[in-house]
């Protein structure tokens, strides 16, 4: 029995969508993440969905100097980090 972090990488386009929808802004972002806590039949726990938007992850991966992949994995790091209670400075 374990976490359980589900991780989508996805288009612009379509987590501006996502963005819109759950959060109510109408622009894309670079990761959203979503708590689930929810216990699972065969015991597993849920925790929660991180969504990379690759198009961003591309553009920010020279403004950071990071390679395609690393920057995902800093985007799923950041995501992950969310799920655990861990907020942005003056997050509420």
């Amino acid at each position: 029995m374990g976490e359980i972090i589900t991780v989508s990488i996805v288009s612009g386009p379509e987590i501006k969508k996502l963005n819109k929808k759950y959060r109510g802004k109408d622009r894309p972002t670079d990761v959203l993440s979503f708590n689930l806590d929810e216990k699972l039949p065969n015991g597993d726990f849920m925790l929660g969905e991180v969504i990379v938007n690759k198009d961003q992850a591309k553009r920010q991966a020279k403004d950071y100097e990071n390679s395609y992949k690393e920057e995902i994995a800093e985007l799923v790091e950041h995501g992950v980090l969310h799920l655990l209670g861990v907020n942005h400075e003056g997050d509420g």
